[in-house]
């Protein structure tokens, strides 16, 4: 196993969890993020393609069978900052999304639902591919401080700035609605985080820059889903969980830690994708709860 490692390319990290467990297995949480994702976006396209809506609106705001509102709580908080009241639904649909993901972790948006992570993704993989080492150093504080900054926006202006450049809206926006400015400013937006991604900064937008995940982490810091290292003593020291980990400060910590200190990834940074249960071949990740 260990030779099978040591060939590898470092920055093709698995091959060992697929030697060893099969591709399948080594791709499980991989291959039903990305079914997440297409699903939800097949929520909002459902009805445009196929006359069959079932959630209307976008990720900002939507209301899905004509009885469920689902609110963006930043979008609302923005809106609140503002001055501009959202209807009753909006705060309600705000409240519940909110709810759900501090229950649970905030950032699963960043990873489960976000449409971005799929650009993110695709330029991590090319970068890989092509053998791009050199990135511009971020830090990752920067997007708490643009976070404030999008808040303070909105307050000062009256308007809610950041929805008219946030990705994710126009993304979805352009998806959903169509139209040729629409699309336009969407594959303009993507084209643009997966060429910053692929030669500027690795995971740049969503590790570095993003305020809506800075967002989410923040709601969700404390919820029940947490990835755990149930064998951490079997780590071998291979890094593939380090290189394909989107928030790799989050893994060293538990694994330095001593044993009584728990076997719980806290930090509220970790998106519970699920990779690094995928691709460590010494099951040392597996998908816990908080005690």
């Amino acid at each position: 196993m260990n030779e099978i490692r040591r060939a590898a390319p470092e920055r093709f990290p698995g091959p060992a969890s697929i030697a060893a467990r099969g591709w399948l297995a080594a791709h499980r949480w991989l291959l039903l993020r990305r079914a997440a994702q297409l699903a939800f976006l097949g929520l909002f396209l459902s009805g445009p393609l196929f006359g069959l809506w079932i959630a209307r609106g976008t990720l900002a705001s939507s209301l899905t069978f004509d009885l469920l509102p689902l609110t963006d709580p930043l979008f609302a908080l923005q809106s609140l900052l503002a001055r501009h009241w959202p209807e009753t639904t909006a705060l309600i649909g705000a409240g519940i999304v909110f709810a759900g993901y501090a229950a649970t972790r905030g950032r699963l948006y960043c990873s489960w639902v976000c449409p971005i992570n799929l650009i993110a993704d695709l330029a991590l993989w090319l970068r890989r591919r092509l053998g791009w080492k050199k990135s511009l150093r971020l830090e990752r504080a920067t997007r708490y401080w643009l976070l404030g900054g999008i808040l303070l926006a909105a307050a000062l202006t009256g308007t809610i700035v950041w929805e008219q450049i946030n990705p994710v809206t126009l993304v979805h926006r352009g998806l959903v609605f169509g139209g040729a400015a629409l699309i336009g400013a969407a594959f303009a937006v993507a084209v643009a985080i997966f060429l910053f991604d692929l030669g500027v900064a690795d995971r740049g937008w969503c590790g570095h820059l993003c305020p809506v995940g800075a967002f989410y982490g923040l709601i969700g810091a404390k919820g029940a889903l947490a990835v755990a290292l149930p064998r951490r003593e079997a780590c071998d020291e291979c890094l593939d969980c380090f290189a394909v980990c989107p928030e790799p400060q989050v893994i060293g910590p538990v694994l330095r830690a001593p044993a009584e200190a728990g076997r719980l990834i806290r930090d509220g940074d970790c998106t519970a994708c699920g990779r690094c249960i995928d691709v460590c071949h010494q099951s040392v990740f597996a998908f816990g709860g908080r005690t």
